[in-house]
């Protein structure tokens, strides 16, 4: 396995993102030292990319990231239908591609020094399986969404901390296989962002993924801080903040796509967790 690690800070940033779908045979681009990162990650279908020889086979739910200085071309046409997103990425600061793990940074980066930057190796594995396939496509169609307004300065903090997120999500793929308390709170997190729409009953979610729902309230809060009902409402905001940038539907109708029930308590859910009304956010980004 090839490890891509970079020395921060700085941490890498985004550049530009989007999606693609082949509705006929489809090949990558042959392109040679283009000086940036290409991350692709592929929603269904199979892309097949050779980069310095290396063939590469990227089935749904995994991704490849392209180093900018090599040469990289189609093995051969992708199925019809493939869908994936792509990336573009770069970094200012130090960064190598090797075979293992190692400790390789250097030993007086570990020693904090006074008014000193203190430098941690990223390492992101070049290829893999997501390790959460569905909230990796939830940030990329967030990032996409945001694209159409990245002149202004608010979208463009707002795409640099979503791939942040990404980045962080992709370089959890290197990491040991989770325990039982963080499969059960991913398998809830999962349900509640497929069915984000519908009412919450606890019973019923821990019927779905065979669970009791005490036990999965208790390794929800361990693993990501939050409650179920807390972790939703989360998630629905975030939603919310989508259909804000990307519609002009009343404040009312995006409460109600998104699983509030009543406009006024989603309007003060939604204070609490960004600082500002609905209706400011949408003022921010149009």
């Amino acid at each position: 396995m090839t490890i891509l690690q970079f020395t921060a800070p700085p941490l890498p940033h985004y550049i530009i993102s989007g999606m693609c779908e082949a509705d006929d045979a489809f090949r990558h681009p042959n392109r040679r030292n283009i000086g940036v990162f290409d991350l692709l990650v592929v929603q269904q279908g199979c892309l097949y990319v050779t980069e310095n020889e290396v063939p590469y086979e990227i089935r749904e739910g995994s991704f490849l990231i392209l180093r900018p200085d090599t040469h990289h071309y189609p093995t051969r046409d992708s199925s019809v239908g493939t869908q994936y997103y792509w990336l573009h990425f770069n970094t200012t600061g130090c960064w190598h591609a090797e075979q293992k793990i190692s400790s390789s940074v250097q030993e007086a980066l570990r020693e904090l020094q006074p008014f000193s930057p203190n430098y941690f190796p990223l390492k992101v594995p070049q290829s893999g399986s997501l390790p959460q396939p569905q909230k990796a496509f939830e940030l990329l169609l967030a990032l996409s969404a945001l694209v159409k307004n990245g002149h202004r300065a608010q979208s463009l903090w707002r795409q640099q901390l979503l791939f942040q997120e990404l980045l962080e999500l992709l370089a959890a793929a290197l990491d040991t296989p989770v325990s039982l308390p963080s499969s059960c709170a991913e398998k809830a997190a999962a349900y509640l962002r497929e069915h984000f729409r519908e009412e919450f009953k606890a019973q019923e979610l821990g019927e779905r993924i065979n669970f009791h729902p005490v036990y999965i309230a208790r390794c929800m809060q361990k693993e990501f801080g939050f409650s179920p009902v807390e972790y939703l409402i989360r998630y629905r905001i975030e939603q919310a903040k989508l259909l804000l940038m990307q519609t002009d539907q009343p404040i009312s109708r995006i409460a109600e796509e998104v699983g509030f029930n009543h406009a006024a308590y989603f309007t003060s859910c939604f204070a609490r967790q960004e600082g500002m009304s609905p209706r400011k956010y949408r003022q921010k980004f149009v």
